[in-house]
């Protein structure tokens, strides 16, 4: 009985022994091995989350680009990924690949910039390319109505993100997700190297070098080179003496009344409304268009109501022309659907 007891004392004493030692070199309690091992993920997490933003940028930027370091981008909001709308902007905008000529390919070449994370969680989910903006703490979530200061603020956060694709010697096409693309727009895009910036226009005047043309930066392709990149640091550098006025109508008067186009030694192509169409001039013919865009609207919903009235069109279109009774004359009467939603939603 007395060895029994002794053992026991003895089991005892090792056992406080042992805890004591564990509490010595594990202070914060004792884990077990697989806890330690999560603990290494949870590190190789902090790790990951301290890789600079301009690595997961450059990683992100030479997934979507081409070999000749070109890419196309659009950034979202939640409001474009989510809402009370039957279809929501971003879907369309993607079903424009989808029903378009020759536009298919090109969604593997699309970054989507996401401003919060709902749109971010819903890029990932769509398995494209995608990159997370940092915002400083700016709300960017909901819908910003045209004009309005959140509006205006994430116009510039945007040209503040494209000028630094730039300087990372990436060329791009800069799209809203509000623009369907019905035909690939590099076939209807110059191919010459001197022309540095190509732009969409609301109302085309006939000219494409013409700085009177009334531009739309929803749409337009710039070169990398030193001349736009100095051009776009010069354009953010006036955001703080702009009040009141989005990035648009500032690049507008560099262009048209400050001369800065022509110091930067920057060379402009407007682009025909007839193959870069959109709401505020329609394009007059549907074998020419390669994209539209719903401008001249007010708010997501009508600009979604409107642009699904495009894709009827066009799939009409499309189904004429496999047709072979439908001539020349013929496809060159269609026309486009009324803007009905997007008239309405200034009123």
């Amino acid at each position: 009985m007395e060895t029994s007891s002794h053992g026991i004392v003895l089991c005892l004493i090792f056992i406080a022994c042992l805890y004591t030692y564990i509490q010595f070199i594990h202070p914060d309690g004792f884990k077990p091995s697989f806890m330690f091992q999560n603990d290494q993920i949870i590190s190789n997490k902090s790790t990951i989350n301290k890789t600079s933003h301009e690595d997961v940028l450059e990683t992100a930027l030479s997934k979507a680009a081409t070999d000749n370091k070109t890419l196309i981008i659009a950034v979202v909001n939640k409001a474009y990924v989510e809402g009370d709308n039957q279809k929501q902007m971003l879907d369309l905008f993607l079903e424009g690949f989808w029903v378009g000529e020759g536009t298919r390919g090109l969604i593997n070449h699309l970054l989507l910039v996401a401003v919060d994370q709902e749109s971010f969680e819903r890029c990932k989910f769509l398995r494209l390319q995608c990159f997370k903006l940092e915002t400083d703490g700016v709300d960017f979530v909901g819908e910003k109505v045209y004009m309005s200061e959140d509006f205006i603020n994430m116009m510039w956060r945007r040209t503040l993100f494209l000028g630094e694709v730039l300087k990372r010697g990436y060329s791009f096409i800069f799209t809203d997700t509000d623009v369907l693309w019905l035909r690939n727009p590099f076939h209807r895009l110059s191919n010459d190297q001197s022309i540095d910036f190509q732009i969409s226009t609301d109302n085309f005047n006939g000219n494409p070098r013409s700085q009177a043309n009334p531009i739309n930066t929803g749409f337009y392709m710039v070169r990398s080179n030193n001349k736009t990149i100095s051009l776009f640091e010069a354009w953010y550098a006036r955001k703080d003496q702009s009040q009141g006025m989005k990035e648009q109508d500032v690049l507008q008067k560099m262009l048209s009344k400050d001369g800065v186009f022509e110091e930067l030694n920057v060379t402009v192509r407007f682009l025909d409304t007839l193959c870069f169409s959109g709401f505020c001039q329609d394009s007059k013919d549907f074998r020419a268009v390669a994209s539209v865009h719903a401008n001249c609207c007010r708010t997501i919903s009508a600009k979604v109501v409107d642009l699904m009235a495009v894709i009827r069109d066009w799939k009409r279109f499309r189904s004429s022309i496999s047709e072979s009774s439908s001539s020349s004359d013929q496809m060159a009467s269609w026309k486009w659907s009324k803007h009905t939603a997007c008239i309405h939603s200034w009123l």
